[in-house]
């Protein structure tokens, strides 16, 4: 399909067919995280509850970790996209190279972050002694990767915000099937190498995160169509586009660490019940995820279409492009879902006891079932929620989603408080709380959307 070649970029209308072009690359790419964080913890899985339920805590953490890199990219993009809407090509080139040298930075502090302050941090969120020192371990090999993937997500954002995305597709796919390898080789002692358990799973991540890196540099080396924007000349620290970068991305990024950092809270509450429900919702977690991706990948993709339209003078398309954006994202995430609505037990058996277990029984894959219908709805909600809150995001009113996402979480993180902790309710009641955390959430990014205030900002 030659508007996804790797030389071309592509000519954005709005359309159906445009929005689904550039947005299932981005899909594939954004799933990074998610395809390491599920690789874990299947191959983890097999290990015992202990390990299970640790993955699950220090997985959703690295999360955030990621979630703030990726939030500051996400800022780039848009800025990037704006640029690059109005034909400006340098000055597109110009806020990459500006993002590339943050990212780097904030890279830094939060490895030394991670190496020395996570003992003090995880103590005192954590009751568990062996969640915490398995945590701990994980981090000791995960944390070296943090340079690697917040600089990986520079690139990211450069190529879709000019919305050529489609080597995004072939560096994943290296670092999902790397890593895959690589925890099947370090988790257990496979393939000559030494078991690790949780710890090879860190380095498995870190190693298969190096290694999509180096490739994407060397495809940034050849790539023809890449030239116009400069990106090898001129390298200095330009403190104004990093400063204006970073009030764009700020609220995207507190945006992203509320989002994932309630989840962090909320298996700190389930933590409380035991290590067995834990596992049981880390388990529910992997799903969600799974059938989270094509979300993202619609959401990045109106984050550039959005700004994009306002580049090229047709802010009225944006509206437009989230309906079309929505209606898409429903249509495919429903066909990846169905197989596991029809046959729930039978799929999660066969992905999650591939090789038996200390677990043994199908106990805990029966138990989350009724968590799993759960899912659907969530879904629904999320859909909404999500597509237009990032096509809010996309026009520049990053500061306005912040303040909406604020009120939503702190009702979300009250609810489940009241839910598990004071009523005590079964973990699904917990998890129907996020449906209402998400209609809230579009109710009031679709007001705003409609009333029009976006149309003043400036980016």
């Amino acid at each position: 399909m030659k508007t996804l070649g790797l030389s071309h970029p592509m000519k954005l209308t709005g359309s159906y067919k445009d929005i689904f072009n550039l947005s299932f690359p981005i899909m594939i790419g954004s799933a990074a995280q998610q395809v390491i964080t599920l690789s874990d913890g299947v191959f983890l899985y097999p290990r015992g509850e202990d390990d299970f339920a640790s993955i699950g805590f220090v997985g959703v953490f690295y999360l955030i970790i990621a979630a703030v890199g990726y939030g500051f990219s996400k800022g780039g993009q848009i800025m990037i996209a704006r640029r690059d809407g109005e034909g400006d090509k340098p000055a597109a080139g110009s806020n990459f190279k500006a993002m590339m040298i943050f990212e780097f930075i904030l890279a830094l502090i939060f490895f030394l972050f991670m190496y020395y302050g996570t003992p003090y941090f995880f103590k005192a969120l954590l009751d568990s002694e062996v969640v915490y020192s398995k945590s701990l371990e994980y981090l000791e090999y995960r944390s070296w990767g943090v340079f690697f993937s917040y600089t990986g997500m520079a690139f990211i954002g450069l190529y879709t915000g000019i919305a050529r995305p489609l080597f995004i597709i072939v560096d994943t796919l290296l670092l999902g099937v790397l890593n895959i390898i690589l925890n099947y080789a370090l988790i257990n002692g496979n393939l000559g190498l030494p078991e690790m358990g949780i710890a090879g799973a860190g380095l498995a991540s870190t190693i298969a995160e190096i290694v999509a890196f180096f490739v994407f540099i060397v495809f940034v080396l050849f790539d023809k169509a890449i030239k116009p924007y400069k990106l090898f000349k001129g390298w200095r620290i330009d403190t104004k586009l990093i400063q204006t970068q970073f009030s764009i991305s700020l609220p995207v990024v507190a945006q992203s660490v509320l989002g994932i950092g309630s989840w962090l809270i909320f298996f700190g509450i389930i933590d409380n019940l035991g290590e067995y429900e834990l596992a049981k919702a880390n388990l529910v977690r992997y799903v969600y995820l799974f059938l989270s991706i094509p979300i993202w990948g619609y959401c990045s993709g109106i984050n550039t279409m959005a700004s994009q339209a306002i580049g090229n003078g047709n802010p009225e398309l944006v509206l437009p492009i989230a309906r079309r954006t929505f209606i898409l994202t429903i249509i495919t995430t429903f066909l990846i879902a169905l197989p596991l609505y029809l046959y729930p037990e039978y799929l999660l058996s066969f992905v999650f006891q591939y090789g038996g277990s200390d677990m043994g029984t199908m106990d805990m894959l029966e138990d989350s079932v009724p968590i799993l219908m759960v899912l659907l709805g969530i879904l629904v909600t999320f859909s909404a929620g999500s597509v237009y809150f990032n096509a809010m995001s996309g026009t520049g009113a990053t500061f306005h989603g912040l303040l909406i996402q604020t009120v939503c979480i702190i009702f979300y993180l009250v609810a489940v408080h009241y839910t598990i902790t004071v009523w005590g309710k079964p973990q699904e009641w917990a998890w129907a709380v996020e449906m209402i955390y998400w209609g809230i959430m579009w109710g009031a990014v679709y007001l705003y959307m409609r009333k029009g205030f976006w149309r003043s900002i400036k980016v």
